[in-house]
């Protein structure tokens, strides 16, 4: 069996480095799919990406990134012909979302420009067929495995098949729920706020001080303060706080909004350029200062919620949905969800200050209220709910079901691909350049089509 053939349908990841940005002064055709081309560069760039990204790669990453990259192109090729519903809207969305990762990566559109060579247009032109190419690739991954599903006994199947000293062995793990209460600021504090940034804004528009530099002294996000508070923002975005987003899609450029509250604190924005429906914008961050007595205020409020779920007069869920202030948590039912979005976490995916707590509880209890502060230095007070925790354990069908379903549901994807891979790929004009018919997987790739 080919090694893993399709368990990776890259993510053509075009230019994600400022090496990969620069323009290639010499390239080479070194393979051929039906009427698409594979370049040296295609394979260089993934690779440089990977080594950006810390990624592991095999010994033989040329080989395994050139198979790759011919399976992408067999895969997008069939579902061209499928005619799979990979429209234009689909593909210029993702464009704006890389163009908008570019700059906010290196700044402007002008510094792109400059690394490229190249106007934000022929940058984008570039981009188009190789990210249309990627999704048609996915869409066509998709419709050959849409139809598997995988039974229990399969699953025994597959789990019995591990050797016992291969058998993952598994730390502590917790289900968590959480209602988070953020305090609210006195009349005075908020007042404060919204004066220190009516001042910068007098510091911009007479010259004194640059935008950037007040960002990046003073705004309190941490997430853009390091490059002066940039945001890229699209027309057709949803994620953004409403009142924040309204107020920098209507500004003119160079022009400087009025003071904003959104939902993180208030805001001055300023408009850099326009694009079609892209804005770019700089922007400072002011959270009022809580004192003491908000979190005590805050504490008592959430200390009567606890009493309500104690006495069984409320559900968990009802009480998230009805108290917490975090709009994350809603959406999950209160549920602290790891790094892959599993309900089931690890103590080292937790924050260090709850550990304490939870050692203090049984599942089925909840915490009292504990003030803490969150990753932008916003003070709230959480009290936490824990669901179940299990006991380190070599893995196991009793406790480990759901993950070993998953593997195993992922192996007979794997096989239903490959599956289609050697029934379809005598289909396909596949030629490679002398440099990659050496690889043992591409050798193995052609041999499975002319078996055929």
């Amino acid at each position: 069996m080919m090694k893993k053939l399709f368990t990776i349908v890259l993510t053509v990841l075009v230019f994600a480095t400022q090496a990969q940005v620069k323009k290639i002064t010499a390239d080479k055709i070194i393979g051929v799919v039906g009427d698409r081309i594979v370049l040296k560069s295609d394979v260089d760039n993934q690779i440089n990406d990977a080594k950006g990204k810390d990624y592991e790669l095999p010994p033989d990453a040329h080989c395994f990134i050139m198979q790759q990259l011919i399976i992408n192109k067999m895969l997008a090729i069939q579902a061209e012909k499928d005619s799979l519903p990979v429209g234009d809207e689909d593909v210029e969305a993702e464009v704006d979302k890389r163009v908008r990762y570019f700059i906010q990566q290196y700044g402007s559109r002008e510094v792109i420009e400059q690394i490229t060579g190249k106007t934000i247009y022929q940058f984008r032109e570039e981009m188009r067929d190789p990210i249309k190419e990627m999704l048609l690739a996915e869409a066509m991954k998709k419709k050959i495995v849409e139809n598997v599903k995988i039974t229990p006994t399969e699953v025994r199947g597959f789990f019995d098949k591990i050797p016992k000293d291969s058998l993952a062995f598994y730390e502590t793990e917790l289900e968590i729920g959480e209602i988070v209460v953020y305090p609210k600021a006195g009349r005075e504090m908020e007042e404060f706020a919204q004066d220190e940034l009516n001042e910068y804004k007098k510091m911009v528009e007479n010259g004194s001080k640059k935008f950037e530099f007040l960002a990046t002294q003073y705004s309190e996000d941490p997430g853009v303060k390091e490059n002066g508070g940039l945001y890229v923002l699209n027309r057709n975005d949803k994620q953004w706080d409403p009142t924040f987003f309204q107020t920098a899609m209507s500004l003119k450029e160079g022009q400087i909004s009025r003071v904003i509250k959104s939902k993180f604190g208030y805001h001055i924005i300023q408009c850099l350029s326009r694009n079609g429906d892209e804005v770019t914008v700089r922007h400072i961050l002011k959270i009022p200062r809580i004192n003491q007595e908000d979190v005590n205020q805050a504490i008592g409020r959430l200390d009567t919620v606890r009493s309500k779920l104690i006495a069984g007069t409320i559900k968990f869920g009802e009480a998230v949905s009805k108290y917490s202030d975090d709009e994350t948590s809603k959406y999950s039912g209160g549920r602290i969800t790891g790094a892959d979005g599993s309900s089931v976490v690890t103590i080292d995916q937790l924050d260090k200050d709850l550990i304490p707590y939870l050692d203090k509880l049984k599942p089925g209890e909840y915490s009292q209220p504990i003030a803490f502060t969150d990753e932008r230095g916003k003070k709230g007070v959480r009290m936490v709910y824990l669901i179940s925790r299990t006991a380190p354990h070599r893995e196991n069908m009793k406790d480990d079901y759901s993950k070993i379903a998953n593997r195993a549901m992922e192996e007979k994807k794997e096989k239903e691909l490959e599956k289609w891979f050697v029934k379809n790929s005598n289909t396909f004009y596949v030629q490679i350049d002398d440099e990659y018919i050496q690889c043992s997987n591409i050798k193995n790739l052609l041999k499975q089509a002319e078996k055929r």
